[in-house]
């Protein structure tokens, strides 16, 4: 498997609309196409981001990188959660180095009127 960053496959995990834990847990499993038994809990979370076993195929060749885009109401709506969610992202991150988790900047996921979208290319 290799480490460098820009051979990872990439996969992006949008919480634009998210209010609760519930609804990301929902997109988590729909971003890295989880099982049907993916718990949608803080543990099965950090287990599914720190177990190969379960990520797409690619990724268990090349390494994953998460992209959490559209983060920001989440964070302010649900801060104590949110603060949960970095933490699993953190921990897995730390058990997995064939796994990266970004936090994109910015505003909305919907490229601005009149110009490109921007993208997250491997």
């Amino acid at each position: 498997m290799t480490g460098d960053l820009p051979d990872r496959l990439v996969a992006a995990l949008d919480l634009d609309g998210v209010t609760d834990k519930a609804g990301l847990m929902d997109r988590a499993a729909r971003a890295l196409s989880l099982p049907g038994w993916f718990g949608r809990n803080w543990d099965a979370l950090a287990d599914s981001l720190s177990d190969l076993s379960v990520w797409p195929e690619e990724a268990r060749e090349r390494g994953l990188l998460l992209v959490v885009r559209d983060w920001q109401a989440y964070a302010q709506a649900r801060p104590e959660e949110w603060e949960t969610a970095q933490e699993v992202f953190a921990h897995a991150m730390r058990v997995t180095p064939a796994l990266t988790v970004a936090l994109a900047l910015g505003g909305s996921s919907q490229p601005p009127s009149g110009g490109a979208g921007g993208f997250v290319g491997a």
